[in-house]
């Protein structure tokens, strides 16, 4: 009896498993959304580091999403766009390699004369430290990005990943993205097409 029980437990696991796939539960149906692997190379004191990073899009944004956002943020700078962000949902995931990653709450799409664009944004998740210790970086609640995707010759894609960010206005009146640290270049795209007709 006690050697039955555990494989009781396997079938039905795998049965949970193979209903989430069929409903496309994001990250299991990889075939149905759009994906993007990446490398991501330092730049300056990061110089020489480099990670995996995966870009899962369930949808792109639509243009009111991105009214909403400029709407809060004229009303109330950073902490404005951070609060609308949180509001919104999840139209996509990072996950930077071995880690679990988090939702992207905003995707806009740019058609180019030579492929496609893909700007991001989303509120970073403020780790238990940066919170205790009131670190300065906890204010740099942004992360960001953009790729550009060249269909015509797949090895000019490329990005640029601000892992850290928040966004002022200048002196001059000009939007400005501070960083924490600085930006990681991204390179060796892949992009894996969704279900056509689904993102």
């Amino acid at each position: 009896m006690r050697t039955t029980l555990p494989l009781k437990k396997l079938a039905a696991a795998f049965a949970v498993l193979a209903v989430l796939v069929a409903l496309g539960i994001p990250g299991l149906a990889r075939d149905k959304y759009e994906t993007i692997d990446a490398t991501a190379w330092g730049t300056s004191t990061q110089l020489g580091h480099n990670i995996g990073i995966t870009i899962t899009i369930y949808q792109y944004s639509t243009p009111e999403d991105q009214d909403i956002l400029m709407q809060a943020f004229q009303k109330s700078q950073n902490q404005g766009l951070v609060n609308a962000l949180e509001k919104m949902k999840a139209v996509g995931h990072i996950a930077i390699t071995g880690t679990l990653g988090y939702d992207l709450s905003f995707i806009k799409l740019i058609q180019t004369p030579t492929g496609r664009t893909i700007r991001f944004v989303t509120n970073r998740p403020i780790h238990f430290g940066e919170a205790y210790y009131d670190t300065q970086t906890q204010y740099y609640n942004l992360t960001a990005g953009e790729i550009n995707l060249d269909t015509q010759d797949k090895s000019k894609s490329n990005g640029v990943l601000y892992p850290a960010a928040q966004l002022t206005v200048g002196d001059d009146g000009q939007l400005t993205l501070n960083l924490n640290k600085n930006p990681w270049r991204l390179g060796d795209i892949i992009d894996w097409s969704g279900t056509p007709g689904e993102n």
